[in-house]
């Protein structure tokens, strides 16, 4: 089966995400995702400590990544866009036609980078698809270089949210010894069905400098455990049997 969005129309309107693309099919094969449908969110740390990797052009190409994986999975061509710390800091849309150098734009008008608070990017992200996207799959990639202020919300919000359509498939930078990362391996491993009603969430490092990862392997992480969550979403009725399977609507 095929992509949302074509190579024609990427080659067309995108032709600097060529390369990603094609290597996001090689990772959707993989893991059996082809022919699959889901909205992409992206929400991204701006707490203080991440200034460097917007900066570097890390945030950028993380951005890059995720739009090229959604041409195969949305036809519309658009990820939604939360930049989160002490609060939501500010929200937008990356599109294939508007891209190069964005990520970076869209930060300098934020202004200060505070703290790291998950809940308010994960209740962003809630509002927006219970307002636009109904009971459609969802891929949510949440990149944070350290555990929240708030832990106690930020579960409350993934168990919650377990109900809904959604997996959320957390990324982070940084040095992967250290504790800071432990709270997103507990939100990885929380009980089913004790505290969700399915394995809602994901967990992966991406390093210290994610730069060097190469984009194969971002890609298999990324998507490793989303197929093994629509099967039990779907088997629990919280995703449609017909629904995510979908063949080419965007020549």
């Amino acid at each position: 089966m095929s992509s949302a969005i074509s190579l024609t129309k990427v080659e067309r309107e995108a032709p600097g995400l060529v390369d990603l693309y094609k290597r996001a099919a090689i990772s959707l094969r993989k893991h059996t995702l082809e022919g699959e449908r889901a909205t992409v969110y992206l929400l991204l740390d701006r707490s203080g400590s991440m200034r460097r990797f917007y900066r570097d052009g890390t945030m950028q190409h993380l951005a890059e990544q995720v739009l090229a994986v959604s041409a195969h999975l949305d036809d519309d061509g658009v990820v939604p866009i939360s930049f989160f710390s002490t609060d939501v800091d500010g929200t937008s849309e990356l599109r294939l036609g508007n891209y190069p150098g964005r990520i970076e734009k869209l930060h300098q008008n934020l202004g200060h980078m505070g703290r790291t608070n998950y809940h308010w990017a994960m209740d962003a992200v809630l509002d927006h698809y219970l307002d636009n996207h109904g009971s459609a799959p969802a891929l949510v990639v949440f990149q944070t270089d350290g555990g929240p202020t708030s832990r106690a919300a930020a579960e409350r919000y993934l168990c919650k949210a377990s109900s809904l359509p959604l997996f959320w498939q957390f990324i982070g930078f940084g040095d992967p010894d250290d504790n800071e990362f432990a709270f997103l391996h507990r939100l990885d491993e929380l009980a089913v069905p004790q505290r969700r009603v399915v394995d809602s969430a994901g967990f992966f490092h991406a390093g210290k400098d994610p730069r060097t990862l190469s984009d194969d392997l971002l890609y298999d992480h990324l998507l490793q455990e989303f197929p093994n969550w629509l099967s039990s979403a779907r088997a629990r009725g919280i995703v449609s049997m017909g629904q995510g399977d979908a063949g080419d609507t965007s020549a």
